[in-house]
C-alpha cells in the first residue's frame, strides 16, 4: 500500500497547472506516493502542460496517472474517478489552480501515523495576486468536536487542507456528489462524522489561490442567481444533514441548525432583495438557534438576527460597508 494518493481534477487551468504540478512533484515525500490527475475533458492545454512538466521530474513519471473523461462531468465526478483508482493509505485532494508547500505531504502523513488519525487538517493561505492571508484553523482533539466545529462554522470543511484515511471513504461508502457540484466539499463533514481519531497540524501548507485582486470571490455575489447551483447546494445540505443525523442523532441537533444557518448566510452578503427572500425561505426552522451559535462572530450572529426580524436595511448597510470599505480598500 502506498502512503498517500493525491487527486487533482483538471479543467481549464492551463495558466495554473504547471505551478500546481511542480509543487506536487517537488514534495519531500519521495516514495510511496501517487499523483492522480483527472482530465475532466479539459479543452485547453492543461494536460499537455502536465506532460511537459513531468519531463523535468522523470523520477515522478511512474508515480503519476492521468485519467481521462470523454466528456465534462464536473468536479465531484472527477474526484470520484480519482478515488476509484487510489491505492494510498491516505488521500489528499489538491485543486489544480492551487499549490502546496514542499513538506506538506510528508509532515501530514507523519502526523497521521503518529496519532493513528483518520483525518489530519492544517492551516492554509488565502493567496491573492500580491499578498496572502494566513488562515488559522481551530484545534480539536476528538471527532465530535471536529464535526461540531464544521457544522457550526468555526472549522472549514474544504477538501484541500485535509489528509484523510482512504478506509474512511471505502468503509462508509462515502463518495462525492455526482451531478451536484455546489457544496461538494460537504463530503468532508460526512467523513468527519465517521472518524475515530483526528489530528490538527498547526502549520499552513496549502495556497488557495484567488488571482483576481479586485474581488473577494468568497463573498462577492454574481449579478444573477443561478438556480441550478442553488438546487445542487440544497441537495448537498440535505444529504449531509440526513447522514450526520443518522450517525449522531440528538447529540448534534443544535449544530445541524447552525449548519443550515451557515449554508444560507451568503444570501445576506448582498443588496439583492431576491437573495433576502431566499434567506427567509431556506430552513426557517433553524432561525431560533441564531444567537446560540458561538462558533461564529457576534457580528455574523447579529446580521442573521436582524434578517430574521426582517430588518434588511441593516443587512444592506452592512454589505455596503463590507464591500466598499473592507474588500474594496484593504484587499484591492
Amino acid at each position: 500500500m502506498l502512503k498517500v494518493s493525491v487527486i487533482i481534477p483538471v479543467y481549464k487551468v492551463e495558466a495554473f497547472i504547471e505551478r500546481c504540478a511542480r509543487s506536487l512533484f517537488e514534495q519531500t515525500l519521495k516514495e510511496d506516493v501517487e499523483f492522480i490527475f483527472v482530465d475532466d475533458a479539459s479543452p485547453d492545454y492543461s494536460i499537455s502542460n502536465i506532460h511537459q512538466c513531468l519531463d523535468d521530474y522523470p523520477e515522478r513519471k511512474q508515480q503519476t496517472k492521468i485519467l481521462v473523461h470523454s466528456q465534462n462531468q464536473g468536479l465531484p465526478s472527477a474526484r470520484n474517478t480519482g478515488l476509484q483508482v487510489a491505492s494510498g493509505k491516505y488521500v489528499f485532494h489538491c485543486d489544480s489552480d492551487d499549490y502546496l508547500d514542499g513538506g506538506a505531504l510528508e509532515l501530514m502523513y507523519a502526523a497521521a501515523e503518529q496519532s493513528q488519525a483518520d483525518m489530519v487538517w492544517c492551516d492554509w493561505y488565502l493567496s491573492f495576486a500580491h499578498n496572502e492571508r494566513y488562515m488559522k484553523q481551530p484545534k480539536y482533539d476528538s471527532p465530535i468536536e471536529v464535526l461540531k466545529g464544521m457544522l457550526g462554522g468555526s472549522m472549514k470543511y474544504n477538501v484541500w487542507n485535509k489528509l484523510v484515511s482512504r478506509r474512511l471513504y471505502t468503509d462508509n461508502q462515502i463518495t462525492f456528489s455526482d451531478g451536484h457540484g455546489m457544496g461538494e466539499d460537504m463530503t468532508m463533514i460526512r467523513l468527519a462524522a465517521c472518524a475515530k481519531r483526528v489530528c490538527y497540524l498547526p502549520q499552513a501548507f496549502y495556497h488557495y489561490v484567488r488571482q483576481n485582486e479586485h474581488g473577494f470571490t468568497q463573498v462577492r455575489q454574481p449579478a444573477g442567481i443561478n438556480y441550478r447551483h442553488l438546487e445542487d447546494l440544497k441537495w448537498n445540505i440535505e444529504r449531509t444533514t440526513n447522514f450526520v443525523a443518522q450517525k449522531w442523532g440528538s447529540q448534534v441537533e443544535k449544530e445541524l441548525a447552525f449548519f443550515k444557518l451557515e449554508a444560507k448566510f451568503p444570501f445576506l452578503i448582498s443588496e439583492d432583495t431576491e437573495r433576502y427572500a431566499l434567506w427567509q425561505s431556506w430552513f426557517p426552522e433553524a432561525n431560533p438557534y441564531i444567537l446560540q451559535n458561538h462558533y461564529i462572530s457576534f457580528r455574523s450572529r447579529m446580521l442573521q438576527y436582524w434578517a430574521s426580524k426582517k430588518q434588511f436595511w441593516i443587512v444592506r448597510l452592512y454589505y455596503q460597508i463590507l464591500m466598499k470599505l473592507v474588500y474594496g480598500v484593504l484587499y484591492k
